[in-house]
């Protein structure tokens, strides 16, 4: 299922992508802002705008779902157990009792006192 949803999310990037480019910028042309040659579009005098700017919201609008669905599935697949948290083990041929402890010397680790003032 998280296959499913990753190419359609993959898919609804790259259409983004192609209407965002297909898209005519505002200061395309000086003729464009006065309406020169608009009735001769595929779309319209002004539906090529509505149009790819409807298109690019609905998009949108999908990639956040697919991301938000993503987000939650890998959330689920990734859940906290016990599996995750590591066993401290003890080698076998050592037991408890066998670990050495180093001598304390106790004429070497005392500080001595200074007088006082």
């Amino acid at each position: 299922m998280m296959q499913i949803v990753l190419v359609i999310h993959l898919l609804i990037a790259l259409a983004i992508v192609a209407l965002v480019l297909l898209q005519q910028g505002k200061g395309a042309e000086a003729g464009a802002s006065f309406g020169a040659g608009a009735s001769q579009t595929l779309f319209g005098s002004s539906g090529s705008w509505n149009f790819f700017s409807k298109a690019t919201a609905l998009l949108a609008a999908a990639f956040f779902v697919t991301s938000f669905s993503l987000a939650v599935m890998a959330k689920h697949k990734a859940g906290m157990g016990d599996s995750f948290i590591p066993v401290e083990e003890v080698p076998s041929g050592i037991m408890q009792g066998d670990i050495p402890v180093a001598p304390r010397d106790n004429g070497a680790s005392e500080v001595p006192e200074l007088p006082a003032p």
